[in-house]
């Protein structure tokens, strides 16, 4: 349990900013100061390839955290944009000041570990069933893990999640509703 003092100190560290739709948080190839908490709406990471298209990371939904992880632990320009689905507003956090927060308050470091370790299981998850399911299993598997995301996210948005065309989701949910 943290006290007055210590929940103060990380307060004054945060850096609050309203994201309008459509805005950046992040875009590739640039230094990637921050680690970002939403306090509101819904942001998603994505890649482009070398065709335009892209390919959707990961999406974050109130009281989540999102950042390009190795570009911001290597203080490195992005690899990843991240957008605004919807007006936002989050929170940010720079490195070096997480770094001042582990060593002033160290019940920090517990809580920011446990987050990465959750992170990294999701993501290993993740890749897993991409190697193991059908199209139509993970579709399944991200409406009954996220269903506000599927509320809020276009079709083509889900389906560069899920790394299938916009066309062959729409069959999934059609075959789903026979």
């Amino acid at each position: 349990m943290l006290d007055e003092e210590e929940i103060t100190y990380f307060i004054s560290l945060l850096k609050q900013e309203d994201v309008p739709k459509k805005g950046f948080v992040l875009r590739e190839g640039h230094l990637c100061k921050n680690i970002s908490y939403i306090n509101s709406g819904l942001l998603r990471a994505y890649a482009p390839d070398k065709e335009g298209r892209e390919a959707t990371i990961m999406f974050a939904v109130a009281d989540w955290w999102i950042t390009d992880m190795f570009c911001f632990i290597n203080q490195q320009p992005a690899m990843l944009f991240i957008e605004a689905v919807e007006n936002s507003s989050v929170f940010h956090l720079q490195k070096n000041d997480l770094d001042k927060l582990y060593s002033k308050v160290p019940k920090f470091e517990k809580f920011f570990r446990i987050i990465m370790q959750n992170a990294y299981i999701r993501e290993q998850l993740r890749g897993m069933q991409n190697l193991s399911l059908s199209a139509e299993e993970r579709y399944n598997n991200f409406v009954i893990k996220y269903p506000q995301i599927v509320k809020q996210v276009t079709q083509k948005k889900i389906a560069s999640y899920l790394g299938i065309t916009p066309e062959f989701l729409s069959a999934i949910r059609k075959n789903k509703t026979k």
